[in-house]
């Protein structure tokens, strides 16, 4: 049976070939293009998280191979007691940092884009994070022989419902692989996030996270990986939908821009593979 089809493919090939030698012009509509705003605050146990980033993008042509930055930016964050952090552009490269940044658990801040004459704001509270406590690694049967799956624990707070993104990324691979879970079925126990790749082998280095993030963001990242399934479950590749976050334009609410303000306590290891 496979043998037909393979045929059946190289003759139906073979006509394309001999059929289609003139060059089609296919067009392809165009939108106006949109911001895309980067804000993900997060804030790296054992530091003073004073350092971040915040970067200014636009979307583009499905068949363009560069991603527009944005410059000229006025770009801050300011928390509820009206203190304000200003993010400064490196170069015209669209990265606006921050060097004085202060995070505080539960403490609600407010990022504000102007750009282009219009103003982006979003409010949002800093999550705690649990710390990851423990690394397993062992084989499983996977669907080509025995596979290395790799589990990091950490502690679930079960006096109050909790949201989690989870990340994994292998060091040959460009983009990491998210998750994202919460505790529905392990209120107050430990949780664990798993990775499993058939071609995960000994001495490979594995850069695992763990964020701690509230519901309505939970929600985003459950659909925004999704939608960008075909991309190996990376949310950071080119979606085929497009997807609102949290940022609202203040200046024409239907001009609304891309991405997410959030921010998070992470913690983070990096497990070589035995």
């Amino acid at each position: 049976m496979k043998n037909i089809f393979r045929l059946l493919f190289v003759f139906v090939f073979a006509i394309f070939q001999i059929s289609c030698e003139d060059v089609i012009d296919v067009d392809v509509n165009s939108s106006e293009p949109k911001l895309v705003i980067d804000a993900s605050i997060k804030w790296q146990k054992g530091t003073s998280g004073n350092n971040q980033m915040i970067k200014l993008t636009t979307t583009t042509d499905y068949f363009s191979t560069t991603i527009p930055v944005v410059s000229g930016a006025t770009v801050y964050i300011s928390n509820s007691v009206g203190t304000v952090f200003n993010f400064i552009e490196n170069a015209l490269t669209g990265e606006y940092f921050c060097t004085n940044f202060i995070p505080i658990i539960n403490e609600n801040y407010t990022l504000t884009v102007i750009s282009d004459g219009n103003t982006y704001t979003a409010t949002e509270k800093l999550i705690a994070t649990p710390s990851i406590e423990s690394i397993e690694q062992k084989s499983v049967q996977g669907f080509s022989g025995d596979e290395i799956q790799i589990k990091f624990f950490f502690q679930d707070n079960g006096l109050e419902d909790n949201f989690y993104l989870i990340g994994f990324k292998k060091s040959d691979i460009v983009y990491p692989e998210f998750g994202a879970s919460d505790d529905k079925f392990f209120q107050g126990n430990q949780m664990f996030g798993f990775y499993m790749n058939e071609k995960l082998e000994s001495e490979d280095e594995l850069f695992m996270s763990l964020q701690g993030i509230n519901e309505r963001y939970y929600n985003y990242m459950n659909k925004l990986i999704s939608i960008s399934g075909g991309s190996g479950g990376s949310p950071f590749a080119t979606p085929p939908a497009t997807l609102k976050g949290n940022i609202i334009n203040q200046t024409n609410s239907k001009n609304y821009p891309l991405g997410y303000f959030n921010l998070s306590e992470i913690d983070t290891r990096n497990y070589i593979v035995e």
